[in-house]
């Protein structure tokens, strides 16, 4: 049964560093299945005293506006939070982005991390997620009857930008990086898709889900896997050969381009080395199901020539690969035991992924947070978060919301903090570079409106500095 709750969301930031940019925007468009708009809500917010707006950012974005707006960042999230949480109390949404799994919703999580909120809200408790993007790689590789996919610069290299396709299939694009109008470009574009292709809708829509992703991956057959990058296409024959023991979020997907009897015959040794390469012409490719994945099922791909490969022997090896229940068991131990590169945090912004989840005690603190208004019970509650992280969290949002009331060692903090970020080169950039950089553009860009923004911009930072 299709989803009759879907929620489009984009935002409109401060810049593109993701644990460091600030959302200032944010718009939402709630649909039926038939993509007729039930609700909107649209949200903005002054920036943090700690946050310096990137000059390219706000020419982009053009919101300006928000340097006198009287809305904070922990009122915009909370309103989005609630708002989403409303929307799929009774029936669970998919929540659909443009980019959103590199971007918008990596910036969502972060900002509801940094105010106490639940970070998981788009994809648990029934809720799933579409990022339009990634259909759009199968789209463009696979049935490109669906929609005009417009080219770079006369080809023969594609562009994929959400402003670029809505131009090229006949919307106005006038409003292009406004939060609410990116929304409706993604629901008019998926309307249209809907009228020339409603199959690829229905199984996009049908793999929002970790559940309905496995679900499809088990089917008979294989399926086309793509990928646009460096806006070139890219597309593999792939079918399921194994899965992360301990994290099963991760499969492996096997390129049928390759003659699965070559790979059976591969010592362990030379799997585990496929499984932690990255390289395009691995023959076992690695993917997480709670994602959007651009795969397509065969029946879809509209070019039956498009891998130079019978689909009759590619059927075939796909039958041999999903039989060697061998091979699987390698793979998916392989996949389990491969070597992650990742980092330690520097801060507690970097931190959302690497501290684990909020204990009981703590999650409960931070519900009550939200429930109370006054500063002596939060003060309380923050004092009591056992979780460093939501702990300083906590006392930044004290510090912003009763500066008068706050204890003196959260202000010593809290104003640390400020002054590191305004004085301190970092990845959340710096006052004298995006100075620099405004200059620079002032003598660059001649129109009187991108000269208003940058003079805004800087007339902000100097009431930071």
């Amino acid at each position: 049964m299709p989803c009759n709750n879907l929620i489009f969301y984009d935002t409109e930031t401060s810049g593109i560093n993701k644990d460091y940019s600030q959302i200032l925007q944010c718009g939402s468009i709630r649909t039926n299945a038939s993509f007729e708009t039930l609700e909107t809500h649209n949200t903005h917010s002054f920036p943090l005293p700690w946050v310096i707006p990137q000059p390219r950012a706000m020419l982009t974005n053009k919101k300006t506006f928000v340097f006198k707006a009287n809305t904070s960042h922990y009122e915009m999230m909370l309103d989005i939070h609630r708002q989403w949480r409303q929307w799929t109390i009774d029936e669970p949404a998919i929540f659909i982005t443009y980019n959103g799994h590199s971007f918008d919703e990596e910036l969502i999580r972060r900002q509801f991390y940094w105010n106490l909120l639940d970070i998981y809200l788009t994809n648990t408790n029934g809720n799933g997620r579409l990022d339009m993007l990634l259909m759009m790689h199968a789209l463009a590789c696979f049935v490109p009857s669906a929609l005009k996919i417009p080219l770079f610069e006369e080809g023969p290299n594609i562009s994929l930008k959400l402003e670029d396709i809505s131009k090229e299939n006949g919307l106005n694009t006038d409003d292009a990086h406004d939060a609410i109008a990116d929304c409706q470009f993604m629901v008019d574009l998926l309307k249209k898709i809907q009228a020339n292709n409603s199959d690829l809708v229905s199984y996009f829509l049908s793999t929002s889900t970790k559940a309905g992703i496995q679900e499809k991956l088990q089917q008979d057959g294989f399926f086309g896997l793509a990928e646009v990058f460096k806006r070139q296409k890219f597309q593999w024959p792939v079918v399921p050969c194994g899965s992360d023991l301990e994290r099963p979020n991760y499969v492996a997907l096997f390129d049928l381009g390759h003659d699965p009897d070559d790979i059976f015959d591969l010592d362990t040794s030379d799997i585990y080395k496929m499984i932690q390469s990255s390289s395009k012409d691995n023959p076992i490719k690695k993917c997480q199901i709670n994602k959007t994945i651009p795969l397509c099922t065969s029946n879809l791909i509209e070019d039956k020539n498009i891998f130079d490969i019978d689909f009759d022997l590619l059927e075939e090896r796909a039958t041999k690969v999903r039989e060697n229940l061998d091979f699987q068991q390698t793979v998916s131990q392989a996949l389990t035991d491969r070597l992650f590169n990742s980092r330690e945090p520097n801060t507690i912004e970097e931190s959302i992924y690497a501290g684990g989840f909020p204990s009981p005690a703590d999650k409960s603190l931070m519900d009550d947070f939200h429930r109370y208004a006054s500063a002596e019970e939060r003060i309380k509650i923050a004092r009591n978060i056992q979780d460093d992280r939501f702990r300083l969290f906590a006392e930044r949002l004290i510090c912003q919301i009763y500066p008068a009331d706050a204890p003196q060692d959260m202000l010593s903090r809290y104003q640390e903090l400020i002054a590191s970020r305004l004085s301190e080169d970092g990845p959340w950039g710096s006052i004298a570079k995006s100075s620099q950089e405004i200059e620079k553009l002032l003598e660059e860009l001649s129109s009187k409106e991108e000269q208003s923004i940058l003079k805004d911009t800087q007339a902000h930072l100097n009431s930071l500095g």
